[in-house]
């Protein structure tokens, strides 16, 4: 007598929703394995800086391309050191061009991850989401470009959470891709603002300070730019007690 097949067929529809996100994972295991956080550092940067800058300066096509490569990778696996790739960009092509290309690989990335767990866990966590967390996730996915462009522009949680949670909130990938490009440009260009001063740096021994990110000058701006972000969540919230 033949088997149906229909038993087997919900476990692989489940298999080919969580594919994407084991490969990101099974990416972040092999980066640890293999041991290349040692290769993503300040100090490698230092002795590799001749090798990188003529391999820029022979391949300026593919550099940026490897670049942007690299990038996405290492934010849609959520491997450590986007602070360092980021000034790194600055490093080997310059303020202006190393900032464009650690937003698009930034940008290429997270939706990257945001798109995997969308497709494992979205829906299914959504659903099983009771009282308080379906209401966040509620209010997450109706204001949902203010309070991630808040998020992106004062960096209070981890990147790759903030890649994760929207998934599960049901926002919509336009507004997440929209509100991502938007929020991440300011800090983005700080960082590769550091980068292209990094060969005298390094010529003086020293390592770079990123803490210049948490200063006065550069965080009561991006504060400012929250605040402007907020004010469409907070006028709603006022014409919605307005009405009776």
């Amino acid at each position: 007598m033949a088997v149906s097949s229909d038993p087997e067929a919900p476990p692989r529809s489940l298999a080919r929703r969580l594919l994407p996100l084991a490969v990101l994972a099974g990416i972040l295991v092999l980066f640890f394995a293999l041991g290349l956080q040692r290769y993503v550092s300040f100090a490698a940067l230092r002795d590799h800086r001749a090798a990188l800058a003529g391999f820029v300066q022979s391949e300026a096509a593919l550099a940026p391309l490897l670049f942007i490569g690299v990038y996405v990778i290492a934010v849609a696996a959520s491997l450590p050191g986007g602070a360092v790739l980021s000034v790194a960009g600055g490093f080997l092509f310059g303020t202006l061009a190393g900032t464009v290309y650690v937003v698009i690989g930034a940008t290429l990335g997270a939706t990257g991850l945001f798109l995997a767990a969308r497709s494992a866990v979205g829906d299914g966590l959504r659903r099983r989401l009771g009282g308080l967390g379906a209401r966040m996730a509620a209010e997450l996915a109706q204001n949902a470009f203010s309070y991630l462009l808040v998020l992106r522009l004062v960096p209070l949680f981890p990147f790759w959470l903030v890649n994760l949670v929207p998934a599960v909130a049901g926002v919509p990938l336009r507004t997440y891709v929209l509100a991502t490009v938007l929020g991440i440009i300011p800090a983005s260009f700080v960082f590769v603002s550091i980068g292209s001063g990094l060969g005298a740096v390094f010529d003086r021994g020293e390592t770079p300070d990123l803490s210049v990110i948490l200063s006065p000058a550069v965080l009561v701006p991006l504060l400012g730019l929250a605040v402007l972000a907020l004010i469409p969540v907070a006028y709603r919230r006022w014409q919605g007690r307005r009405r009776p």
